[in-house]
């Protein structure tokens, strides 16, 4: 009897997550749960984003605890059993006794919403619907900020080339320059869909990280006397004004590139509800409560998509590495263009706002707030610091549907 006991319980504990790790390289996954653990630290204790950070190392934390199943693809398979015509008896085919079937995991069906690019385009919706195009609307020559700040996707491509990725594969690694989570699904699901859990977890991290990232290059290129830059207060800008900015862009847009019409399309259609003045309880409901929905759904599938072993590869250490010097590579080249327009200007734009050119609305542009303030305590650049932001939110949408027209 205490044979019997002690065999139930060894068979037990061999089953039981605890003893994968101990089989073959199975110790990845430890290394996996080590750094979620480390991302839940960042977005608890640091509060680095964390309504992007949490639900993304959640997600990961579970994908890679043995034997939980929660990504496995559902499986189906029929077999055929002597003197049944299957055809025939398609009616029936659920009665077949030689039918077995085996669910999915819960994540993986969440993960569909990515997969099949539902998800990117319902966030979109919910950022046009939360921003105010205004300032962009006020301040015309932020598109070009905004366009600088898409040098590193450029960038990231041909680096991406030179390492051996195929020209689908560098597109996809490229638009992490763009800091844009959503775009960069997209992008991966249409052209390297092999690459999307490595490329979606290198985007929203740095998207997580811009407060860390992007300061340092931002003091590094400018001059405490450019931080110090006070800008004018932008010109009042028309309802009607703001009614026909998405019209026209999506119009404009899609009419030049129409494998942007999914993002474009949804963004403007958001910032609609938000302007036109007859649809609030729309605007509001994309703004929160779809958009964060759609966020859980984002970050906890794309989380669980980092199992260590298909992580931890070199490729995936060559993807990261890409994805933070294109993301780098974008915020000096919106510095650089903001010195530019500081000094075309007379001193009137303060360079910092260049950095806010990358797509993480409206994290960007807090950073510019926040650094320009470490210098001047009365100095403030945030809604100065959105024109660009929300010309770079346009620009990685345009520079994926650039790559998409070239290699789909």
């Amino acid at each position: 009897m205490f044979a019997m006991l002690g065999d139930a319980v060894l068979d037990f504990l061999s089953n039981s997550g605890f003893a994968q790790f101990f089989i073959g390289d199975n110790y990845k996954f430890l290394i996996m749960i080590a750094v979620s653990l480390f991302f839940m630290y960042l977005a608890i204790a640091k509060k680095f984003e964390p309504l992007l950070l949490l639900p993304i190392s959640f997600g990961m934390l579970l994908a890679n605890l043995p034997n939980s199943g929660l990504m496995n693809e559902p499986i189906k398979e029929l077999i055929n059993v002597i003197g049944i015509d299957m055809e025939s008896q398609m009616p029936m085919l659920a009665q077949v006794p030689g039918e077995t079937v085996t669910n999915g995991g819960l994540l993986w069906y969440i993960f569909q919403g990515d997969a099949l690019g539902i998800f990117p385009p319902l966030i979109f919706m919910g950022v046009g619907a939360l921003t105010d195009f205004g300032p962009l609307i006020a301040n015309p020559k932020s598109l070009i900020l905004g366009a600088a700040a898409q040098f590193g996707i450029f960038a990231a491509f041909m680096g991406a080339l030179a390492l051996g990725f195929t020209p689908e594969q560098a597109a996809s690694i490229g638009i992490i320059g763009g800091a844009d989570g959503p775009t960069a699904i997209f992008t991966a699901t249409q052209l390297a869909p092999q690459l999307l859990s490595r490329i979606t977890v290198a985007a929203y991290s740095y998207m997580a990280l811009i407060p860390i990232i992007q300061p340092p290059i931002m003091r590094l290129l400018t001059t405490k006397k450019e931080r110090m830059i006070k800008m004018e207060q932008l010109r009042p800008v028309s309802q009607r004004e703001k009614i026909l900015f998405p019209i026209i862009t999506a119009m404009l847009v899609i009419l030049i590139l129409p494998d942007t019409a999914s993002l474009i399309g949804m963004l403007m259609l958001g910032n609609l509800f938000r302007e036109s003045g007859v649809t609030q309880k729309l605007a509001v409901h994309a703004s929160e409560a779809l958009m964060y929905c759609v966020s859980i759904f984002i970050g906890i599938s794309v989380g669980a998509t980092t199992r260590a072993d298909q992580f931890l590869q070199l490729e995936t250490i060559k993807i990261l590495v890409l994805g933070l010097a294109a993301f780098a590579f974008s915020t000096a080249a919106g510095v650089i263009f903001g010195k530019i327009m500081c000094k075309l200007t007379g001193g009137k734009v303060n360079p910092l706002i260049g950095a806010a050119g990358v797509s993480a609305v409206p994290m960007a542009a807090r950073v510019a707030q926040k650094v320009g303030q470490e210098e001047n305590p009365n100095n403030y650049l945030l809604m100065h610091a959105m024109g660009p932001n929300v010309a770079g939110v346009i620009g990685s949408a345009i520079a994926a549907g650039i790559f998409l027209s070239l290699y789909r």
